[in-house]
């Protein structure tokens, strides 16, 4: 292999070759055209075809668009009856809305410990961290891989809990055979940039149950009982927010949901060839997909075995030197979390919302970040990848980007992480 880009040598990746995410087509334009000359831009008709349409390609009796997936979150940790000092088990990796959701209705995040190999909750860990005061478990189908949904769903059964799934990045994942988003009580997806579902901005809150609808709207629309479909009148029955999607961000999304499952296909494919391309690296532990389950494959993640590779000193140096010499190389991998969830601030200061609220409605929590070691394992040495395996981008992008990522890692001694880390 050439020397590295990052000293001095040619980069592997050519500019221009990875194309941006999601592709926009003249059926994209014709959705949000037709809507923008149509009269009703807050609440329209787009929005109530979103919903059935949602609904009927996930397979769930009722959806409920919103204007993120946080706040679809949101309301299925309202529509489950968490309240304050109320216990909700979250997986200790995530994005911050999977925990905070739960502060959102004054609720007290508990953490258990990721399976390091799926990067998902251990589900193992579960029932232990089970109390008098849990309400809920909310499960995240991290980075497109459904978590193994018969273990949770039998755990929650056992001590009557309700299971809010977080499937934000996981549009079309499966678990022997059944997409995620159809196992819970509810659950939540995400359209924003980044997903594989994309309209901008916007997400879907899911039930195949009517009195959680119900109670979800009302979070959804300030608190009233009616939707905006209906005659409203104004009257606030409990604490609501504005959580409604508008019919622009809901026509774009229709016209990309025609062609998700082309999406996720390609998004297979890919993946497949990156598994192959680089199964034989030394220090790159690459994703796995369990048996029983079916990855969409949001995010490429991998893992760096410093130990294999040789470092002694601490793991997210390692990484971030050879995060430095991948994007010097033209590979557009990134950092997805730097920080596990019970590290943040937010949670360790237990005072969300002034006067220690909502941890003083409860228990005691620990959030010692040393109880969670597969997850600072896992935010140490982990990078990932989404625009190189998604459309418009074709199997020869992606094996660029596996060639690059072999010539990196073929010459890992040559990088002087002091160096690159300065620089």
């Amino acid at each position: 292999m050439s020397k590295l880009a990052i000293n001095g040598g040619p980069r592997a990746v050519p500019d221009g070759l990875i194309k941006p995410w999601p592709p926009i087509t003249d059926v994209d334009r014709k959705y949000v055209l037709d809507s923008l000359n149509q009269p009703n831009h807050a609440w329209g008709p787009n929005c109530i075809a979103f919903e059935q349409e949602f609904a009927k390609w996930n397979g769930n009796k009722f959806a409920i668009t919103t204007n993120s997936g946080t706040a679809a979150l949101h309301m299925g940790v309202a529509a489950c009856g968490c309240g304050a000092g109320d216990e909700v088990i979250v997986p200790a990796y995530s994005w911050s809305s999977s925990a905070t959701c739960v502060l959102h209705h004054n609720a007290i995040p508990v953490f258990v410990d990721i399976d390091f190999a799926t990067i998902n909750i251990d589900v193992n860990k579960i029932e232990k961290a089970i109390t008098r005061r849990t309400k809920a478990i909310i499960v995240v189908h991290l980075h497109g891989l459904s978590v193994n949904m018969e273990k949770v769903m039998s755990i929650a059964r056992k001590h009557g809990l309700k299971v809010i799934e977080d499937c934000c990045q996981a549009h079309g994942a499966e678990y022997k055979g059944k997409k995620v988003g159809t196992f819970g009580d509810c659950a939540a997806f995400s359209f924003n940039q980044n997903k594989c579902l994309c309209s901008g901005e916007g997400g879907m809150f899911v039930t195949d149950n009517e009195e959680l609808a119900a109670k979800a709207r009302m979070v959804w629309s300030f608190g009233e009982t009616r939707t905006p479909s209906e005659k409203r009148d104004y009257h606030a029955y409990a604490l609501g927010w504005m959580y409604r999607n508008n019919d622009l961000t809901a026509a774009f999304g229709r016209a990309q949901l025609a062609r998700l499952d082309e999406y996720i296909k390609i998004q297979r494919k890919h993946a497949a060839i990156l598994l192959k391309e680089l199964a034989n690296v030394e220090g790159l532990i690459l994703p796995v997909e369990p048996p029983g389950h079916k990855a969409n494959h949001y995010n490429f993640t991998c893992r760096i075995d410093w130990k294999a590779l040789g470092w002694k000193g601490h793991p997210a140096r390692f990484r971030d030197a050879i995060m430095k010499a991948l994007n010097a190389e033209g590979v557009p991998a990134h950092v997805w979390q730097h920080f596990i969830l019970p590290a943040m601030t937010v949670f360790q200061a237990k005072n969300a919302f002034g006067k220690g609220s909502p941890w003083c409605f409860g228990g005691k929590v620990d959030y010692d970040p040393k109880r969670f070691p597969a997850a600072q394992r896992h935010t140490d040495s982990h990078f990932g990848m989404t625009n190189p395996l998604r459309a418009p981008n074709g199997p020869e992008a992606v094996r660029t980007v596996a060639k690059a990522i072999k010539k990196v890692f073929a010459n890992i001694r040559e990088l002087d992480v002091d160096k690159v880390l300065a620089s």
